[in-house]
C-alpha cells in the first residue's frame, strides 16, 4: 500500500482529514522566540519570576507560565523558606498600630523602616531602610556595623533630607532600636506619629518583610566582595536597582515610576 494510502487510511481511522496529519503547528516557533526574549530580561533580572515577566514582556502571565514550563526556565535565584523572627522577651509597647487600618493616598503620609544584617568578615553589616507605603521606594536608608538607635536615626534622617519632609506616621516593630527613648523623641521633633506592630508579629510591617526578603535574595553572598567598601557601594546599588528599575508586583513598575506618574498626573490635575 502507498504512502498516501496509509495516511488516509489512518485520518479515517482518527476521523480527521487527511491534510491534518501534515500540519505542523507554528507554536513551537513562537515559543523557541519567548524563551529567547525570557532568558534576555533574566540576564538583567536574574530572581523575576513569570509574573514580572509577563509585566516586563507586556505579556499575558499564564503564556509565559507554560513556556517556562516547557523549556524547564526557573529564576536564576531562587527563594528560600522565610525565617521567622523570634520573641526577644521585651514587655510589649503600648503604641497602637496606625498603620492596620491607614490606606495612603499620597507619597509621604506613612513610612515604615525597619533593618536587616548581612554577614561579613565574621560579624555582620546591618543596613536600615526606610520605604514609603504608598509608593513602596526605599527613601531613606543607612549602612553600619551595629545595631544601634543611630543606626535607624540616621536612616529616618536621610529618608527626610531625600524628600524634603518627616511623614505623618513611622511604622516600625517593636525592636529596641525603635521603642529607645532618644528616638522616640526624634518622631515628635519632627511631628511624626509612632505606629508599632505587636510583638512577635512581623506580618504587620509586611511591607519591609516583603522588601528584604527580596533584597537578601538578590543580594546574594557577600563573600564575592573583596572589601567592606564593595559591599556598602553593591547595597546603594541594590536599593537603587529596587527602587528604578525592577518591577513591583503592586505597582506593575518600578517605585520611582510610580511616584512620578503619579506627582504628575496630581500637578496635571491641579492645573486644569
Amino acid at each position: 500500500m502507498s504512502t498516501a494510502k496509509n495516511k488516509a487510511a489512518l485520518a479515517k481511522k482518527l476521523g480527521v482529514s487527511r491534510s491534518s496529519l501534515y500540519y505542523r503547528p507554528k507554536r513551537p516557533k513562537e515559543d523557541e522566540l519567548l524563551k529567547d526574549r525570557i532568558l534576555a530580561v533574566q540576564t538583567e533580572h536574574p530572581a523575576y519570576g513569570h509574573k514580572r515577566l509577563a509585566m516586563a514582556l507586556a505579556l499575558n502571565k499564564k503564556r509565559i507560565l507554560r513556556v517556562m514550563k516547557k523549556f524547564g526556565i526557573r529564576p536564576r535565584i531562587l527563594r528560600g523558606k522565610p525565617v521567622k523572627r523570634d520573641d526577644l522577651g521585651n514587655l510589649p509597647t503600648k503604641v497602637p498600630n496606625l498603620a492596620k487600618t491607614l490606606c495612603p493616598i499620597r507619597a509621604n503620609v506613612l513610612y515604615a523602616g525597619d533593618f536587616t544584617y548581612i554577614p561579613w568578615d565574621g560579624g555582620f553589616v546591618y543596613v536600615a531602610t526606610v520605604l514609603d507605603v504608598f509608593t513602596r521606594e526605599i527613601v531613606g536608608w543607612h549602612i553600619g556595623l551595629h545595631h544601634t538607635t543611630a543606626l535607624i536615626t540616621e536612616a529616618f534622617l536621610d529618608a527626610v533630607r531625600r524628600t524634603g519632609v518627616a511623614p505623618q506616621i513611622f511604622h516600625s516593630d517593636q525592636g529596641s532600636e525603635y521603642v529607645s527613648g532618644s528616638y522616640e523623641l526624634l518622631l515628635e521633633a519632627h511631628g511624626t506619629k509612632a505606629s508599632q506592630s505587636k510583638k512577635s508579629s512581623p506580618w504587620e510591617n509586611g511591607f519591609q518583610e516583603s522588601f528584604y526578603n527580596n533584597f537578601k535574595l538578590e543580594f546574594g553572598a557577600a563573600t564575592r566582595f573583596k572589601d567592606l567598601g564593595e559591599l556598602v557601594e553593591a547595597v546603594h546599588r541594590q536599593i537603587r536597582y529596587y527602587n528604578t528599575r525592577r518591577i513591583h508586583t503592586a505597582l506593575r513598575m518600578p517605585p520611582t515610576t510610580y511616584r512620578e506618574r503619579h506627582q504628575n498626573k496630581t500637578a496635571a490635575l491641579m492645573a486644569a
